[in-house]
């Protein structure tokens, strides 16, 4: 529904958005908002409230870490990145690397050592580091 998504952007916003505010941004009852808050809480459709953390918060280094495993060895390459503080994110992909990492660290000796890390992983063939510079847009 239309409304559904215009309530998720305002929540995706700010998640603490009070539901008056909502209703008034809206034009809709506040009983109307919390039940369609209810019901995408039920259908899954918002799986959590959470914080977005602001820049001070935020470790200022971020890489995008491109990584090629060996055969069968996904499971124990996954539990080793788990293991690994700085990275925040890990998916799967289709095409020449197995794996894309995200990373963020304090210093350039943190992320160059967590680097070192993920390389000497048992089962990592290979991997491409790929450090952010600058954030140009952020729908996050």
């Amino acid at each position: 529904m239309q409304n559904d998504e215009a309530l998720l952007a305002l929540l995706a916003e700010n998640a603490r958005t009070p539901v008056a505010t909502l209703a008034r941004k809206l034009g809709l009852a506040r009983t109307t908002i919390k039940a369609r808050m209810e019901r995408l809480e039920a259908t899954g459709a918002i799986a959590a409230y959470t914080i977005r953390r602001g820049a001070p918060a935020q470790a200022p280094l971020r890489a995008t870490v491109l990584i090629s495993i060996e055969p069968r060895s996904g499971p124990a390459v996954l539990a080793r990145l788990k293991a690994l503080a700085n990275i925040e994110q890990v998916h799967t992909m289709s095409g020449r690397w197995d794996l894309i990492a995200l990373l963020r660290a304090r210093t350039t000796e943190e992320l160059d050592s967590t680097l070192d890390d993920i390389g000497a992983a048992k089962g990592v063939k290979s991997s491409e580091s790929l450090i952010h510079l600058s954030t140009k847009i952020n729908r996050a």
